[in-house]
């Protein structure tokens, strides 16, 4: 019989996955990136460094949304809950994967904050998973809530005719709303305003600082 994880087997497991998402290639889904399927027009050097930013600013979001989930789950005292988190963060592993494409294409670069943003984040989530289920999975509730707000912002203020990118941040809007949803329903707490006033403010620190590095 197989013997379950022990604390220290999932500590080293996001040790690895820690560097994976920060410097390697993580292992998604599969799934085919939306800019595969769609035509863009060539964009101006004006629009396509304010596309970039954008795309960096949301690279950044799932290298923390990646900790986050990997914090949780390292934490989490329901196997089930602890299955649930990674597989979502399997899921945002595309989202990651789509951005540093679409970065690449748009001839720009991850945000150098990146190692920052993780640990803070892997830190919560940890925390989130330590305050109890009900809390994590609510905590992934309004982390979501909040990404499809910015995501919104994002697909307004969109440069040009940049249909790759807008294909890209479509898909990650939909996926972002039915985690939150799947989050709420297996049970998650809504958070305090001044916990959600709280994460509102360092999202912003973060998408105002990494749009530029």
């Amino acid at each position: 019989m197989q013997q379950p994880f022990s604390f220290v087997d999932h500590l080293i497991l996001n040790l690895d996955r820690a560097v994976t998402t920060l410097w390697g290639q993580p292992a998604g889904t599969g799934r085919a990136n939306p800019a595969d399927s769609v035509n863009s027009e060539p964009l101006s050097k004006a629009e396509q460094k304010h596309n970039a930013g954008l795309m960096r600013v949301n690279h950044a979001g799932e290298v923390a949304a990646q900790a986050l989930y990997q914090g949780q789950a390292l934490t989490a005292r329901l196997p089930e809950v602890r299955a649930a988190m990674e597989h979502a963060a399997l899921e945002e592993n595309d989202h990651l994967i789509w951005c540093d494409q679409r970065l690449q294409s748009l001839h720009s670069h991850r945000s150098i904050l990146n190692p920052l943003w993780y640990i803070g984040s892997f830190t919560i989530g940890a925390i989130a998973g330590k305050a109890g289920d009900n809390w994590s999975l609510g905590f992934v509730g309004e982390t979501e809530r909040q990404v499809t707000r910015h995501l919104d912002q994002h697909l307004n203020t969109l440069a040009g005719p940049d249909n790759a990118t807008r294909a890209v941040l479509e898909q990650m809007k939909i996926d972002e709303i039915e985690h939150g949803e799947q989050a709420m329903a297996a049970g998650g707490s809504v958070l305090p305003a001044p916990v959600r006033q709280l994460m509102r403010l360092t999202s912003k620190i973060m998408t105002r600082s990494s749009y530029w590095v």
